[in-house]
């Protein structure tokens, strides 16, 4: 069948879709177009409302109104395009509880095998275990540690699931940084041979960062009985992460303090670990379902589109709520913390630095930082405006007593969360716009090495750069293979100053200003902001320590570091061969 339709799409939409979104024959063709996925994607969202009061006229203008947003490319979620039909939509984000025995490992091990079958990626909270070389008094014997389980984790993703799944099993591994085995789980990823279906990270507390800002020693502690077990100073522990990521861009950080201060639900129970990518702090067993809207659909010249953008959001929280009621869970613990309990969902936004880039401002800008402001603030107040009327149509989120919206006024409220910044890496590039709220990564570069293309490699151009140039007159086939041997303008000739400002790719930005836009955004984000801070091939470790001191003053959730070919395979990749 052909995948032409009244939706205009490019040949780089095309390969996503049918590499991942379409339905699918018995010979694993697509049975379907972009445009007849999008209306039975529509009509099953809006298909929650029989659940309600809803009239059948209100449902089929939501139905017309859900496609008219996606088939715009106005707003996708992953969460509804990757079903491909089968009716079992499920989130791509969980986290699961360990406790310190063979029995909750296991288990834990059993319901991640059965998340991951179906595509999902799921976090968890290594820190419980206790460290390797205790004695286990049933046995007599001592423990193999939480970094031996990880790799039991590994393995089963390795070797079961990676064959067969849906797509390629993801863990978030997280040991909170005065777990006695935190030194052997920071320097874990060095061989990059290891772990190598786990992100990590470390949960960093402000214990420990006013340790490392005085100098002081920093306690390990046993993490059943709470015993001191060794003495480390915080600096060199803090030198040896950052070591880590300079090597490999592992593991991370999350800032475990500043992401309970910042919990909706502080009277519930204390997030201790978050999703694959880091943007979504989750309870046991909760999962959230993500989407993205798209702001390059909202700026015209020199002005944002606020009506129309306001519109959509209130749709896409619409959306993304019923997505919860028609989800499939696979285990009950999870459908009653979701369903009925918290409710929780992830709107965010991608194309950022093409919305910049129309409106002609640089991303690393006061002008920038203001306008990121003002942009979530809105959205964070409509679409906690349309969670609260959508609470008071068809019922409060479970625990609403127990959150923070009870204490600011609300009277109502649907969602537990209703704002997080994704990485949207797939569905940006399906939307054509620029990831989540990074720079732009290149100005025209290679991406290959990518689960979502397959064995094919795609050459990306930034369109609104090739426009820019053509309105002055400087667009030239010469000129674009320069620009994709470096993947920047910065050392062209004949350039203007003012585009240069404008159109400055992420390793010519600051670790600084990346870290202030991330802080920009967090500030009216319910979860949290995935980014990576992009820095040269020749940063110091000790720039990189900085990074993580300014971030923690910045009040940021977590940090990822990624320097330039610090991995042999890199998804985005500058020079043509």
């Amino acid at each position: 069948m052909k995948l032409e339709n009244k939706i205009q799409i490019n040949e780089q939409q095309k390969l996503i879709a049918k590499n991942r979104y379409l339905m699918l024959d018995k010979n694993g063709k697509p049975r379907e177009t972009i445009d007849v996925m999008f209306r039975r994607i529509a009509k099953h969202i809006a298909s929650a409302e029989t659940k309600y009061k809803t009239s059948r006229k209100d449902t089929l203008q939501l139905e017309k109104d859900f496609y008219e947003m996606m088939a715009n490319f106005e707003f996708l979620s992953g969460f509804a395009l990757s079903d491909r039909g089968r009716r079992k939509l499920m989130a791509a984000c969980y986290v699961l509880p360990l406790e310190d025995s063979l029995e909750s490992i296991y288990k834990t091990l059993y319901e991640s095998v059965q998340l991951h079958r179906l595509g999902a990626g799921v976090g968890y909270d290594f820190s419980p275990l206790r460290p390797e070389g205790s004695l286990i008094k049933s046995t007599g014997k001592e423990s193999s540690g939480p970094i031996s389980f990880m790799q039991l984790f590994d393995f089963s993703s390795e070797i079961i699931l990676n064959r067969g799944s849906a797509r390629h099993a993801g863990h978030m591994g997280i040991l909170r940084i005065d777990h006695p085995d935190i030194e052997k789980f920071i320097a874990v990823k060095e061989d990059l041979s290891q772990l190598t279906n786990f992100n990590i990270s470390v949960a960093i507390t402000d214990k420990f960062m006013q340790a490392y800002e005085k100098g002081d020693d920093f306690l390990l502690k046993h993490p059943n009985d709470g015993k001191t077990t060794k003495k480390v100073s915080a600096r060199n522990l803090m030198a040896s992460i950052a070591k880590s990521a300079h090597a490999s861009g592992e593991p991370g950080v999350i800032f475990i303090d500043e992401i309970n201060k910042k919990n909706t639900l502080p009277k519930l129970l204390e997030i201790t670990a978050t999703n694959l990518c880091g943007e979504q702090p989750l309870l046991p067993y909760e999962a959230c379902n993500l989407g993205s809207v798209n702001l390059t659909k909202f700026v015209n010249k020199n002005n944002i589109h606020w009506e129309k953008l306001e519109k959509i959001l209130r749709l896409a929280v619409r959306f993304l709520d019923n997505t919860i009621d028609i989800a499939y869970y696979v285990f009950p613990q999870i459908e009653k913390i979701v369903k009925k309990g918290n409710r929780k969902i992830g709107l965010g936004i991608m194309g950022w630095a093409d919305m910049l880039a129309k409106l002609s401002i640089p991303y690393d800008s006061k002008k920038a930082l203001e306008i990121a402001e003002e942009l979530m603030g809105f959205i964070q107040k409509i679409t906690r405006d349309e969670s609260s009327k959508q609470g008071k149509l068809k019922g409060n989120f479970g625990s609403f007593k127990k959150s923070i919206f009870s204490r600011l006024g609300y009277k109502n409220m649907r969602n537990a969360t209703i704002t997080t910044i994704a990485p949207t890496g797939t569905i940006s590039l399906f939307a054509d716009c620029n990831g989540g709220i990074e720079p732009f990564f290149a100005l025209a570069y290679n991406r290959s090495n990518m689960e979502t293309l397959g064995n094919k490699k795609l050459i990306i151009v930034n369109k609104i750069l090739e426009e820019k140039l053509k309105e002055e007159w400087l667009f030239s086939k010469e000129l674009m293979k320069k620009i994709l041997k470096s993947g920047s303008i910065q050392n062209i000739k004949g350039i203007p100053d003012g585009m240069k400002k404008i159109f400055k790719t992420a390793y010519e930005i600051e670790p600084l200003w990346h870290l202030k836009m991330q802080a920009a955004f967090q500030k009216f984000t319910d979860n949290a902001v995935s980014k990576t801070i992009n820095v040269a091939e020749d940063i110091s470790i000790k720039e990189i320590e900085k990074i993580y001191l300014s971030a923690y003053k910045l009040k940021l959730k977590g940090v990822t570091i990624y320097r330039n070919r610090s991995r042999d395979k890199q998804v985005l990749n500058i020079q043509s061969k």
